[in-house]
């Protein structure tokens, strides 16, 4: 049936480029959760937007199952292709399509990199302000299937905000054009927000408007050592009083351990438990009276113990490696991952309720904390012993998320801040979202969707 379903794609496409070589199939059927063996029916490279569209409708006619793909950079298993679905990357199409100098934006096709349209605005004076680690391989449409976030979600919030217009192919191979760029746009739902966020289960992205803005205001950075847990919260809490912060990350003295072992140089002539990396606007001698006057406030009342502030681009970009190269530098350990958030007003209790959970399930685990605290974002990944079967490590993980899920549900929190659902978090949906909740997700997914052909078994079963 496949094998057949397979030769009517090629008629029917017959410049669509395809790849059923094991090795493609392996590389193009997983993410970066390596969790699931990839057994995809064949990798579909389209060239336009057309392509896509023709693939769409032989999918529906054929049953064939749909996973879209971008860069793959995802953690919660949302572009895993382990039960012969088709696997549509959108690598090829990655071009800049048109600038607009009065609207100020950016129209891309969905596979380019975000680098690369981070790059693109720059060249205009302009600035896509999302960003973060893996800018050099993940997906534009992939940013928007998990609404990503990163690392300036302080000052600028998350990808939704910053998508003006976005076109769709449904699974009928309609393409939908999605608000077109309208600043006001009151005509009924806004189905450019539903579909983002969405992980790929209403369509496939093909082309997106980008907002742009103007360059940040010249910024510092600065790195803080701090003595204890308990008082992050508080370093948070006067910096963000006496600066304009556009971020502020956290992270452990075993982040850094690994970080350093990966090749960035080390802050401090000593090690202290707990850093945090905040950047923020240092434009004229106010700002730089300001940030001196609040390091030495925290100094004295013992919340900071050592810092440093960057004085060139070279120094800020070492100092930001110490938090941007974490999740690199623990790739080799195949971490099970938490992605949680909680509102920045309920982030001290529920930390402390977290730590002491995770400190009493995992004694004999190495567990790596960091995070983008400043927006209620924690990131908790746990590295798995070398002489632990990987089956057995996601067996002790998973008895412990279903007692994080819970602390969250209590705080009101999230189990996915910003990596998506997917397969790893599935379990765990109705923690974060009612029972009705879900129940009308479902149905928006079948109008969508009735056959259940797009990227099938995420988010909900």
């Amino acid at each position: 049936m496949n094998g057949n379903a397979l030769d009517a794609l090629r008629r029917r496409l017959p410049d669509l480029r395809l790849k059923t070589e094991p090795a493609d199939l392996e590389f193009y059927g997983r993410d970066w959760t390596r969790r699931w063996t990839p057994a995809p029916l064949a990798i579909a490279l389209p060239g336009s937007v057309e392509e896509v569209q023709g693939i769409m409708r032989w999918a529906s006619e054929f049953g064939v199952a749909i996973v879209p793909s971008g860069g793959r950079t995802g953690l919660s298993g949302g572009a895993v292709a382990a039960h012969g679905e088709l696997v549509v990357s959108t690598e090829r199409l990655n071009k800049v399509l048109s600038f607009d100098r009065i609207d100020r934006s950016l129209t891309v096709e969905a596979g380019i990199t975000l680098e690369a349209a981070q790059n693109a605005a720059r060249e205009q004076g302009l600035i896509y302000p999302v960003d973060f680690a893996a800018r050099g391989s993940c997906a534009i449409g992939g940013t928007i299937a998990t609404n990503a976030g990163g690392i300036r979600v302080l000052r600028y919030g998350n990808t939704r905000n910053w998508i003006a217009g976005l076109k769709l192919v449904t699974p009928q191979g309609e393409l939908l054009d999605l608000n077109r760029g309208l600043i006001k746009n009151s005509s009924g739902y806004d189905l450019r927000q539903l579909v983002i966020g969405a992980e790929g289960t209403l369509g496939i992205v093909v082309e997106a408007t980008l907002q742009l803005t103007d360059p940040a205001p010249r910024s510092n950075v600065m790195l803080l050592a701090l003595p204890s847990f308990e008082v992050l919260m508080d370093v948070f809490a006067v910096l963000r009083s006496a600066l304009s912060l556009s971020a502020f990350e956290f992270f452990t003295d075993i982040a850094l351990k690994h970080v350093l072992a990966h090749g960035a140089q080390a802050p401090f002539a000593e090690t202290y438990p707990y850093y945090v990396v905040s950047e923020f606007d240092c434009a004229d001698d106010a700002q730089e009276a300001a940030v001196l006057a609040a390091f030495e406030q925290l100094a004295e009342q013992g919340q900071v113990l050592d810092g440093v502030i960057s004085s060139s681009d070279a120094q800020a970009a070492a100092l930001w490696r110490l938090r941007e190269g974490i999740t690199e530098s623990l790739a080799q350990y195949t971490p099970y991952k938490n992605d949680v958030a909680v509102r920045i007003s309920a982030m001290p209790a529920f930390l402390a309720e977290a730590q002491s959970l995770l400190g009493e399930a995992y004694p004999d685990f190495e567990v790596v904390w960091f995070g983008h605290i400043g927006d209620g974002n924690l990131h908790i990944n746990v590295l798995k012993p070398g002489d632990m079967a990987q089956a057995d490590f996601v067996a002790a993980c998973e008895q412990v998320t279903k007692l994080l899920a819970k602390v969250l549900q209590e705080h009101g929190g999230s189990i996915s801040a910003e990596h998506g659902i997917g397969l790893v978090k599935k379990p765990y949906l109705d923690c974060t979202r009612s029972l009705a909740e879900i129940e009308l997700m479902r149905q928006i997914r079948r109008a969508v969707d009735p056959a259940g052909l797009m990227n099938p078994g995420k988010v909900f079963d």
